[in-house]
């Protein structure tokens, strides 16, 4: 065989070139509607940061800017010179750190006896959880505000964390995927000798962290940004005031501190977002888990 043969290329199979092209244009279309949504998802934080770091006549103007010409940064210096700020922040990370860990490991171990363990109780408990969930939660304010005044809880971390300790929603979630629990990795933890919070703290619980992750992501977002029970029950004094109480004392009925609003909204966003990094992973194999699980 001559060496022109050897180095003659191979001839390609009729339509690989057109099929190769319409791979590309179709993963160059997908690339570019993805990249449209996220700046979509992301034309609220432009806002955000612009108005942030505009002046007041920028902000009053009915022509669209941009970007201001002159930004002014000192609206986050002065939120962060601000002492109430720092304040609701901690009051905030402590409400949503415990009030998130609390309704995770109640519901957990709450779904996990309705799924797992006999008893006779576990059929109306679990109507009444069903019940609980149809409850309109504006319709139960006024009760627990009566419990917390009564107790002394007002303006205290108390007053906001313990009255939203039990999640009937995330019971029913837990249930719901215990039910789906592989019962072959619990009867080996019997075999061994275990009862049943062992099987459920030493094989259920390291099995159920993507999950608990998931639902920890969407707690944690969830009390953070809660804003009418915080109003309610430390409205009206600095002791346990949260950060959205705070964001809306930037609007009152003589001045309206959009600068203001806007930096110190976006300073509060930080420990949501690390939260979401940190969790990503185990959130979106949570979700992935659930969706293979079945109801």
């Amino acid at each position: 065989m001559s060496t022109a043969q050897l180095t003659r290329p191979v001839p390609r199979a009729a339509g690989t070139g057109k099929r190769q092209a319409a791979r590309t244009g179709a993963n160059v279309a997908r690339y570019a509607a993805v990249t449209l949504v996220a700046l979509l998802f992301l034309l609220p934080f432009y806002i955000m940061v612009k108005t942030a770091v505009s002046p007041a006549a920028d902000i009053a103007s009915r022509t669209f800017v941009l970007w201001p010409s002159d930004p002014d940064w000192s609206s986050f210096s002065r939120v962060l010179d601000d002492p109430t700020f720092p304040r609701a922040m901690l009051n905030t990370a402590v409400m949503a750190v415990v009030l998130t860990g609390g309704q995770i490991v109640l519901a957990a171990m709450a779904g996990y006896a309705m799924a797992r363990i006999p008893n006779r109780a576990a059929g109306p408990l679990f109507s009444a959880t069903i019940v609980v969930l149809l409850i309109p939660a504006a319709t139960t304010f006024l009760p627990n505000f009566l419990i917390v005044a009564k107790l002394g809880w007002v303006d205290s971390l108390r007053g906001l964390v313990i009255p939203g300790l039990f999640s009937a929603f995330n019971v029913f979630l837990f249930r719901q995927f215990f039910l789906n629990f592989p019962k072959e990795l619990e009867e080996a933890g019997r075999l061994d000798g275990l009862g049943y919070f062992g099987v459920f703290r030493r094989i259920v619980v390291p099995n159920t962290l993507a999950f608990a992750s998931a639902l920890t992501v969407l707690g944690f977002v969830g009390s953070w940004n809660a804003f009418l029970w915080p109003l309610v029950v430390a409205g009206g004094g600095s002791g346990a005031v949260t950060v959205q109480v705070y964001l809306s004392s930037f609007l009152t009925a003589q001045t309206f501190d959009y600068s203001g609003l806007f930096a110190a909204a976006l300073l509060s966003l930080v420990p949501v977002l690390l939260v979401f990094l940190v969790l990503q992973r185990w959130l979106v194999r949570g979700v992935a888990e659930t969706g293979m699980g079945g109801g």
